[in-house]
């Protein structure tokens, strides 16, 4: 059984979104404040719809925190939403492609589909990332750091990205409207969103999430649900709208000879082992090796458009376009921070499960003695 999970629960438009999570540790400091600021980066990026003009999202701690640190007992985390309008809302009976309303619909036997799109909306990942901020007040004080950018919007992509210190990472991925590194990119980015906007359509496009500090080790090569790159992978793709996932170099590897490819090994005295390249992305047989944690998430373009796409009527199966409701152009500045909360939380999984420990003080003396081991070998 995992030491550590959470669950969602909330509509779109419903009174609230609540996440709880179990197995956090005793003794974890928790500042609301760190959790606020997590839930302000998701409403960023240039592209966003007429809701993250009004939504304000706070995050209230009902339980498993006192005194500012973790009780270790599950905590419980509240979001209120501003439009809490759900049942004043029309009912749906034009499924938009692409999005859950049909399959959704004929699965649990809705007529209104109103009752899938309500939770199948992104509106949900506002919990996600208050989880993920609380996962983050864990990894922090265990030295492990995350941070996102965006690598493509459409048509234009970045180039690489400098390596900075994480802070001025985030700092510089933050300031910029797309959260993009690169301002040239950045410029032809807000151009992009600006001409689909005027057409009616939306935008995918590529973040890139980094997590800096996780010792090597996390994850097993022994099962293949125990192999965390896997993990990664999978809680990536759970964001709405990933079509695709990339780990390191992986698209790339694909197309070029194994001489090319792989991380050579080195040893040096003082230093122990290390490689001069990162192509696997801080992962080998499905452990982490100590090198940063490079994972790409790929998103396909909103399924809401301004103008319609056909469908057809659940009732009278009589041909349709589909419902409108209320949307983005462009979200993959947020999805990048949505992304940094699920490898936090993903990552903080994998740290308890290897060090163990019910407390922060616990974890951090088995964290200090198999770092000890590992330079030792």
């Amino acid at each position: 059984m995992s030491m550590l999970r959470f669950l969602t629960a909330g509509e779109s438009h419903g009174v609230a979104l609540v996440a709880v999570i179990e197995g956090m540790p005793a003794g974890v400091p928790i500042d609301a404040a760190r959790i606020n600021e997590q839930m302000k980066r998701r409403q960023l990026g240039y592209g966003r719809g007429p809701r993250m003009k009004f939504e304000s999202d706070a995050v209230q701690i009902l339980s498993g925190v006192r005194q500012g640190k973790t009780l270790g007992s599950p905590i419980a985390l509240q979001i209120m939403n501003k439009d809490a309008s759900i049942d004043r809302l029309p009912i749906v009976t034009q499924p938009r492609p692409g999005h859950a309303d049909l399959t959704g619909a004929i699965k649990y036997g809705h007529r209104d589909v109103r009752n899938v799109l309500e939770r199948a909306s992104a509106r949900e990942t506002a919990a996600r990332v208050a989880v993920g901020a609380v996962c983050r007040q864990l990894l922090s004080p265990l030295g492990v750091e995350l941070g996102s950018h965006v690598v493509a919007i459409g048509a234009t992509r970045a180039k690489s990205a400098p390596e900075l210190p994480m802070a001025k990472l985030l700092a510089k991925a933050d300031a910029s409207p797309v959260r993009c590194l690169d301002p040239k990119a950045e410029q032809a980015m807000v151009r992009e969103i600006d001409a689909c906007a005027k057409r009616g359509d939306t935008l995918g496009g590529i973040f890139e999430v980094l997590a800096l500090g996780a010792p090597p080790g996390l994850g097993s090569y022994v099962h293949y649900d125990r192999r965390l790159d896997a993990i990664l992978a999978w809680s990536i793709m759970s964001i709405h709208a990933v079509k695709a996932v990339e780990v390191g170099d992986g698209i790339l590897a694909a197309s070029i000879p194994g001489s090319q490819v792989q991380d050579e090994i080195f040893y040096t005295k003082g230093k122990g082992f290390h490689r001069s390249s990162n192509r696997a992305g801080g992962f080998e047989g499905g452990m982490t090796t100590g090198q940063p944690v490079v994972v790409r998430g790929f998103l396909k373009p909103l399924s809401t458009l301004k103008k319609p796409l056909r469908s057809v009527e659940i009732r009278s199966k009589r041909p349709v376009v589909a419902t409108v409701e209320r949307t983005d152009v462009c979200t993959v500045p947020a999805a990048g921070v949505i992304g940094e909360a699920m490898i936090a939380f993903e990552l903080a999984k994998a740290m308890l499960e290897k060090l163990g420990g019910d407390s922060l003080r616990e974890i951090q003396r088995n964290l200090r003695g198999y770092v000890t081991q590992v330079s030792r070998f």
